[in-house]
C-alpha cells in the first residue's frame, strides 16, 4: 500500500521568477480598485508609484529589478 510514485522527468515544473515586470500589471489592479473604493487615496497611489518607478528606473534599487 505504501508505493511511492515518481512524477516524470518531463512533468517538473521551473521554478517561478517574480521581477518589476510581472508585478506591474498587479500593482496597477490593485490601485485601481483602492482609488474606486476611496478616492482620496489617488494621490498617495500615483505619488508612491511614481517615486517607487524612479527609484527603480535610477537603478537605486539594484536588488529587485
Amino acid at each position: 500500500m505504501g508505493v511511492d510514485r515518481q512524477r516524470p522527468s518531463s512533468a517538473l515544473e521551473a521554478p517561478v521568477t517574480v521581477t518589476i515586470s510581472n508585478l506591474q500589471p498587479l500593482i496597477a489592479i490593485l490601485a485601481g480598485i483602492l482609488i474606486l473604493i476611496v478616492p482620496r487615496l489617488l494621490n498617495y497611489i500615483v505619488a508612491i508609484y511614481l517615486i517607487v518607478v524612479g527609484v527603480i528606473g535610477l537603478g537605486l534599487l539594484r536588488g529587485i529589478s
